[in-house]
């Protein structure tokens, strides 16, 4: 095929997923999905996975690359221009005792996942994505690991499709528990402790907005600098994923060479950029909102290539781990804000 020819088909291939992803905008506007606080990235996720487990067949197998590109490269540019939604004025508005929290989180989280994730047996890489996912940001963490790991997209959808489930459930269980006085904690207590425990930033927004504006605010702050924990995060799997040894046929090992993320470090970059406050507000909106289409198409194509038969591959263990992350989350998460919190105030 000739080199014109192939950049036609891989082109057919994104102009698809991009027709698919204003599909997820047009129906992330709708009201019911808004309710839910549905994302178009997620509703992007669910109609590339209709279309894997139907039509795919029926499209030219040329067109695949394209949607390969929108899965990595399209990814990649997302997650760099995400920095325009942080700064680090926003890590200053909140102190220490968020920063120690989401910290602890983080940290533990992923160290307990990787851990559970061993004693269950289960792939390595799904359950390095869904501890991340759980740990950091939701679909974005796991995105943004999949950048620096580059597993078998079905892994980073089943990934992704765990910590959207157990973040869903969180948005309603949150409000509620709240409002019954289980959890008998302050507006910034209760804020710090939504922030750094919800999965999903959509998540956080909504169960937020349900407990009031005194809780709502602290909780899209914290939630903020827990997203940029994503980028040592990512330094620190990097760094690990070059030092897992490959045995040769001679019985010897090598390491391989560190794959740093650069997009990671051109994440962070653009983060310190926003926070000089160089561009007005309507061309940051913009931005937000192209990036929110690059990242829904590169959800769509992750979805794409994802099909039943692979969620069969992967079994029930990726939603056992959530499970129990959640649980730690939930439990630990509402101990670190009633008891950790008020020492570090």
């Amino acid at each position: 095929m000739k080199l014109s020819e192939k950049r036609s088909s891989m082109l057919h291939g994104v102009l698809l997923m991009a027709l698919f992803s204003c599909a997820a905008f047009y129906i992330g506007g709708m009201n019911w999905v808004k309710a839910l606080s549905l994302s178009p990235m997620v509703v992007g996720i669910i109609l590339g996975m209709v279309y894997a487990n139907s039509l795919r067949n029926n499209l030219p197998e040329t067109w695949v690359p394209g949607i390969s590109f929108c899965s990595k490269r399209i990814l990649r540019l997302g997650i760099i221009l995400y920095g325009f939604k942080l700064s680090f004025q926003d890590v200053m508005a909140v102190g220490g005792a968020a920063i120690v929290v989401d910290s602890i989180i983080v940290v533990c989280t992923i160290a307990f996942g990787v851990l559970i994730g061993r004693l269950l047996r289960m792939d390595r890489d799904i359950a390095l994505l869904t501890s991340c996912g759980s740990a950091i940001c939701g679909a974005a963490a796991v995105m943004g690991v999949d950048g620096a790991i580059r597993p078998k997209p079905y892994k980073t959808a089943v990934a992704v499709a765990t910590v959207v489930i157990f973040g869903t459930v969180s948005m309603f269980i949150y409000p509620m528990l709240y409002r019954v006085g289980i959890f008998e904690l302050s507006a910034d207590e209760m804020g710090i402790f939504t922030g750094s425990t919800i999965h999903e930033v959509a998540h956080v927004v909504g169960a937020g907005n349900a407990m009031g504006t005194a809780v709502s605010d602290t909780a899209i702050i914290v939630k903020m600098i827990r997203v940029m924990m994503l980028v040592p995060v990512l330094f620190v799997i990097a760094f690990f994923a070059a030092k897992d040894a490959v045995a040769r046929p001679d019985g010897e090992k090598c390491k391989c060479k560190i794959n740093i993320p650069w997009f990671a470090v051109l994440f962070l970059v653009v983060i310190a950029f926003n926070s000089c406050g160089w561009l007005p507000e309507p061309v940051i909106s913009s931005i937000n909102t192209l990036d929110t289409f690059l990242l829904t198409m590169a959800m769509t194509a992750l979805g794409a290539e994802t099909s039943i038969d692979k969620f069969k591959k992967a079994g029930s263990k990726p939603f056992v781990l959530s499970a129990i992350l959640y649980c730690w989350l939930l439990f630990g998460g509402y101990a670190l804000a009633k008891y950790i919190v008020p020492v570090l105030g």
